[in-house]
């Protein structure tokens, strides 16, 4: 039997860890990465957080031999503002491993590309994919038209294409906040991540090297277009705040984007699936966004290759029904989970005498601290 043949429409982080991974199976792989030339001059300097059971699947799937691109915390801090003071509740540590790993988008895009050149079964057309038919399992291009037994969609949150699957069909909630990202310099060993709960909004410090870290910071929209001009000067001012004697040596170009809820109830359509942000999008206070990705992409290449094993085509196979079965639980779950903390810490002078009860008695409570340490590695198994 000839190989099976999938497409994947998107080359963001999501498309092409989606490539390398079911390169592993005997399938033919077309991974269309778009034409445009804004997308490709555009550089995404944004760093990324995993968990550590994240590391090891992409260490071993994505067959990387430089592992200094990922840059190890052992230990994770959290604090909340009260009357202007920072106050420390909680500490995540553990002692023979390490909590999370932070990388770099562009590095990591880099070293994938790097392998999908060297494998054999993956085909990068740089084309704009205009129209797809989901029960056919068929894409139109220049006119052409190119049949696939799956097709993954992993391009973004906006497409138009998603209507062919979701037909709307979402949990959505506008935050009306905005993510602000940047890259610190610093001369001060801050090896771990942080996360502090401010009035303004979370802001997380997340460390990729011995003098820089990013910074993002969610804050509200008014906040924003408020502060606009004078970002770094904000940033520069609450930093040393935060952190007394670090001497800030740089704050690099600022990135900003809405922060949204967007849980979508349908995965697929016929023969063609999400994966990515398309998917979900999530709160990044938690940093479990990219988690939840490869964990799509684990169930969806495991659903392959049971599928091959046992001989069957993947096209109008049972994996689509499996794979939304098996990922819709836990995504839903923690993506309202993430929804509810984000809500639990927002300024609030009514509720915060109880909030604060809650989090300064929180450290007594060892399992909360566990199951918190439990899920953020590996998900919700359910």
């Amino acid at each position: 039997m000839n190989k099976q043949k999938i497409c994947i429409i998107g080359d963001g982080l999501a498309g092409l860890s989606t490539a390398i991974i079911l390169s592993n199976e005997n399938i033919q792989i077309d991974l269309y990465s778009g034409s445009s030339k804004k997308n490709k001059l555009k550089i995404d300097t944004r760093t990324t957080a995993i968990s550590e059971s994240s590391y090891q699947f992409i260490k071993q799937k994505f067959n990387i031999k430089s592992q200094n691109i990922f840059w190890a915390c052992k230990e994770i801090n959290l604090f909340f503002e009260d009357n202007k003071k920072i106050k420390h509740f909680l500490n995540f540590k553990e002692k023979n491993k390490n909590l999370m790993y932070v990388f770099k988008n562009k590095e990591l895009k880099k070293k994938i590309n790097i392998q999908i050149l060297k494998k054999k079964n993956i085909k990068v057309i740089e084309k704009d994919i205009t129209n797809i038919n989901c029960k056919e399992g068929l894409i139109s291009l220049n006119k052409k038209k190119f049949v696939y037994d799956l097709i993954i969609l992993s391009i973004g949150g906006n497409s138009k294409l998603y209507n062919k699957i979701d037909y709307g069909r979402a949990i959505k909630k506008n935050y009306k906040e905005i993510a602000i990202t940047t890259t610190i310099k610093h001369n001060s060993k801050i090896n771990n991540a942080s996360q502090f709960f401010l009035k303004e909004g979370p802001l997380a410090i997340l460390p990729f090297g011995k003098d820089a870290f990013s910074l993002v910071w969610s804050v509200s929209n008014s906040f924003f277009y408020k502060n606009n001009s004078s970002l770094k000067k904000k940033i520069e001012m609450k930093l040393k705040t935060l952190l007394n004697n670090t001497i800030i040596k740089n704050i690099s170009e600022i990135q900003s984007f809405p922060i949204s809820l967007n849980l979508k109830t349908r995965y697929s359509n016929k023969n063609t699936i999400i994966l990515g942000d398309g998917l979900h999008t999530v709160h990044p206070m938690a940093g479990q966004g990219f988690n939840l990705v490869l964990r799509d992409i684990k169930k969806l290449s495991e659903l392959i290759a049971k599928t091959l094993k046992l001989g069957l085509l993947l096209k109008n196979s049972l994996l689509f029904k499996d794979f939304y079965q098996s990922r819709k639980p836990e995504n839903i779950i923690l993506g309202l989970g993430i929804n509810l903390t984000n809500t639990f810490f927002k300024d609030n002078k009514y509720f915060f005498p109880i909030k604060k009860i809650i989090l300064n008695n929180v450290k007594k409570f060892n399992f909360i601290k566990k199951m918190s340490q439990k899920i953020s590695d590996k998900g919700i198994v359910i």
